[in-house]
């Protein structure tokens, strides 16, 4: 497997770059890996990086977005943080790794079990976590003013929601990400992880 170049890169498109990622999990769950020399890509990146994608994901140990996505180094820009929430830093991560690095897709990726969604469903409150916690919250708000009991399936319910709504922020509060979607030159999606089966489900939000 090539590593990233910048004519690869500039030759790809936001529809190729999903394809990728799609393919790329694929093989993580029939655990057939890409052949790829990591210290030779570590040579050819030292001067210089081409990710193709920008991943949002959360920080749970299960959900390393490079393996998930069977990507090597210097293919993926990985953004992670409990909850995978959106706040300002993050979307300036976004905008440089697509603005100004070249990447074609933005990926706010969720998954199933998660411990931060689990938290803001309890009302947990502790220390920094709390204010973390909030930006989950209109995710919970929403499933609840559903109608919707916070049992496991309602909690998996809330964390599809929260990168629904992750990624309508990304819109509304990235006008650089907006315009540059809008013009055809990167595509925004979301997605959720299955820590139990390994698969990655994309949704059309």
């Amino acid at each position: 497997m090539r590593t990233q170049t910048k004519e690869i890169q500039e030759n790809l498109t936001p529809k190729d770059a999903h394809r990728i990622l799609v393919d790329g999990n694929k093989r993580f769950v029939a655990n057939v890996k890409a052949q790829r020399n990591l210290k030779e890509q570590v040579l050819e990146t030292s001067v210089g990086q081409y990710p193709f994608a920008v991943i949002l994901s959360c920080i749970d140990s299960r959900v390393p977005a490079e393996l998930v996505f069977d990507q090597g180094i210097g293919d993926i820009f990985s953004v992670r943080i409990a909850g995978n929430i959106i706040n300002q830093d993050i979307l300036a991560s976004m905008e440089y790794a697509c603005k100004v690095a070249g990447s074609k897709i933005v990926v706010a990726m969720g998954h199933t079990k998660c411990g931060a969604v689990t938290a803001a469903c309890n009302n947990v409150a502790l220390g920094n976590i709390t204010s973390l916690l909030n930006k989950i919250k209109p995710a919970v708000d929403f499933i609840v003013n559903q109608k919707i009991t916070l049992n496991d399936e309602g909690i998996e319910a809330v964390a599809v929601k929260n990168v629904a709504l992750s990624i309508e922020r990304i819109r509304k509060e990235s006008p650089v990400l907006a315009e540059m979607e809008k013009n055809g030159e990167i595509e925004i999606v979301s997605a959720l992880y299955s820590v139990e089966t390994g698969e990655v489900e994309f949704f059309d939000f």
